[in-house]
């Protein structure tokens, strides 16, 4: 008998609204930041989960979350699956949480069905994959590929001026006696679960994407640096007017992303100073935030936002610092047909997706086979409240993720 037949539909569903209520928001939404206080009770609950299935957790600096099961043979390496647990501001009930509690259930099915894998299984829950927080996002994931270096985030700061180390210091304490061990130890493999976080599963009617791969992205701060003035008195053309340098390089870099067609191009974080209505502007900050899926393009426009900073900012002063550079990743083929095959096996109708966004599984790609598997979610809305996923395609995506991970980990 396969694992995937001891999936219970009703307790993931279940689970999944037991997590949203950490953070809940008025509106149906949850606002569970990473490191913050909503977190804390959202940790301890995916501990206890655990622990009630015998699985042993495990932490590390970085304040990623581990439960383990144990295989035949403990000296080899696990299989990862998960995802993470905090979520935006405005945030809905399934963006990463699904991936984790769909992990829970695998190995719970496994359990169920008296079954012990050749090597050990590991749900995990990733640091920080938003960056709603502390940018940028995948902080966990980084530190545990070494994509980043841990020394060099802990002075990372809030809106708040909080420190990551402080915030991650506070995380750590509050756990109820789980150990830590040392970033980037070996990994078999890895595979994500997520909603799709776009309309393109749920337009077919198919319950199951394999991911093929992830478009590269580049993310940078501007900081422009003016003059306070008078809004009454400072003649036009001696202003060193910050926003006014600001909109005219938003507005280039806008027409420079317009080819090709697909390129996205975002400009989400927008603070004036002293933003008053009868003064100047005298500072501004804004992000961008650039994906396509030919690295090609992105350098492209890379080297175009940067003519345009260069040759916009006068009468002002702008900094441009790049904070992220994700290329373009393809899915080890290996883990793709597992996935599929998984779905042949449970009857479950996939097909084929390249993902848009971005998701810890590109960290992990680096160091160790790894693949995804997207669910539909209604009208591809996501990093909303309103974000919404049906109970059957979550459980299908359950199944085909307990029969992957299950032949992944058995393999000898």
């Amino acid at each position: 008998m396969r694992p995937s037949e001891y999936v219970d539909k009703a307790r993931l569903w279940d689970r999944l609204m037991a997590l949203a209520r950490f953070g809940a928001r008025d509106d149906g939404g949850v606002d569970r930041q990473a490191l913050t206080d909503a977190e804390i009770p959202a940790r301890a609950q995916m501990i206890a989960w655990g622990r009630e299935l015998g699985l042993s957790p495990f932490t590390d600096a970085a304040a990623n979350l581990f439960l383990r099961l144990e295989g035949h043979d403990p000296t080899l390496p696990p299989v990862l699956t998960g995802s993470h647990i905090d979520s935006q501001p405005t945030g809905g009930k399934f963006d990463g949480a699904y991936g984790v509690l769909a992990a829970l259930e695998a190995v719970q099915a496994i359990r169920d069905a008296g079954l012990t894998p050749h090597r050990p299984i590991e749900i995990v829950a990733w640091t920080n994959e938003e960056g709603s927080r502390f940018s940028p996002g995948m902080t966990g994931s980084d530190l545990f590929t070494g994509t980043r270096q841990f020394a060099n985030v802990l002075d990372d700061k809030d809106a708040a001026g909080t420190r990551l180390g402080d915030a991650l210091a506070h995380i750590l304490d509050a756990d109820d006696g789980v150990p830590q061990r040392p970033f980037g130890f070996p990994v078999a493999a890895f595979v994500e679960a997520h909603i799709e976080q776009g309309p393109l599963l749920e337009r077919a009617g198919i319950p199951v994407g394999v991911v093929t791969g992830i478009q590269g992205t580049r993310r940078y701060r501007v900081r422009v640096h003016g003059e306070a003035a008078h809004a009454g008195t400072a003649e036009r053309h001696e202003r060193k007017d910050a926003l006014m340098a600001a909109v005219r390089m938003i507005a280039e870099i806008d027409r420079a992303a317009l080819e090709p067609a697909d390129t996205k191009l975002t400009v989400g974080l927008f603070e004036v100073t002293p933003n008053a209505p009868s003064v100047v502007p005298a500072e501004v900050l804004f992000s961008i935030d650039l994906r396509h899926p030919d690295d090609a393009v992105v350098d492209r426009l890379d080297a175009r936002i940067r003519e345009i900073v260069a040759a916009a900012q006068a009468p002002c002063r702008a900094e441009l610092r790049q904070i992220q550079h994700s290329p373009s990743v393809i899915f080890h083929p290996n883990i793709r047909s597992q996935i599929a095959a998984a779905a042949d096996r449970n009857g479950v109708k996939s097909q084929d997706i390249y993902s848009a966004a971005g998701h810890d599984a590109r960290q992990l790609h680096y160091v160790c086979p790894t693949g995804m598997i997207f669910v539909p979610c209604r009208d591809g809305i996501s990093h909303n409240p309103a974000e919404w996923c049906e109970p059957d395609d979550l459980f299908a995506g359950a199944r085909v993720l307990t029969d992957t991970v299950w032949q992944l980990a058995d393999e000898r």
